[in-house]
């Protein structure tokens, strides 16, 4: 393995390559170092991940601070009575 901390993926191809070494450890005959250099990487991919997920919770604390927004509300969540109010705008 020559990927090092330097060069990590976006969130969506850490995922994956987890599951894929997730798979070759319990999957495949592996010597205890392979074992073990994929447990690494692994390790280093999920702390990239909490660290990508982290930020991404930040921004978005950020945005509902500056819009003056306690909380998240649900998509569809709002008055069905107001959407049709704005159609006559």
């Amino acid at each position: 393995m020559t990927k090092n901390s330097n060069a990590l993926p976006n969130l969506e191809e850490s995922l994956t390559e987890i599951n894929q070494l997730i798979e070759k450890m319990e999957h495949s005959e592996q010597t205890l170092e392979q074992s073990l250099n994929h447990f690494e990487r692994g390790i280093i991919l999920v702390k990239h991940c909490q660290k990508i997920l982290a930020e991404a919770e930040q921004k978005v604390q950020i945005l509902m601070q500056n819009h003056h927004q306690e909380e998240l509300t649900g998509y569809g969540a709002d008055n069905p009575e107001e959407g049709s109010e704005n159609n006559d705008i």
